[in-house]
């Protein structure tokens, strides 16, 4: 994946990606399922709803729409993050908290340095 800006909003860091291809919806079940035994207080939402699930096999079986998203505490990143997946497109949000140094401020290069090997293997997982 591609960092494409990164910025700054009242406690968290805002960011942008590119996957490498567009994606389809049964790609974006496959990343959010791989996450999500990768968090802490999981939280599921399509199209800015919040989804119940009682298990995690039922993400793959989720209708589709125009996004999804998982939030929580990243056990892997240490910090609150919100991923947000947009069907059809390459295009994914990130927010990440500001809570620890390494995510203070919105420099791109350390950013980058940060996240990038972690938002690889999500984009890696999707064709799993």
């Amino acid at each position: 994946m591609l960092l494409m800006t990164i910025k700054e909003n009242t406690g968290w860091l805002l960011s942008q990606w590119n996957l490498t291809y567009s994606v389809g919806w049964e790609q974006i079940c496959k990343a959010i399922y791989f996450m999500f035994d990768y968090y802490d207080n999981t939280e599921i939402l399509v199209d800015e709803k919040l989804i119940d699930l009682s298990s995690k096999e039922e993400i793959l079986k989720i209708d589709e729409a125009r996004n999804m998203t998982i939030r929580g505490i990243s056990k892997i990143i240490k910090a609150p993050l919100m991923i947000t997946f947009f069907n059809q497109t390459s295009v994914v949000n990130v927010n990440v908290a500001k809570v620890n140094e390494e995510f203070k401020t919105a420099d791109y290069q350390k950013f980058n340095f940060s996240m990038c090997q972690y938002m690889d293997s999500i984009e890696l997982s999707m064709y799993r």
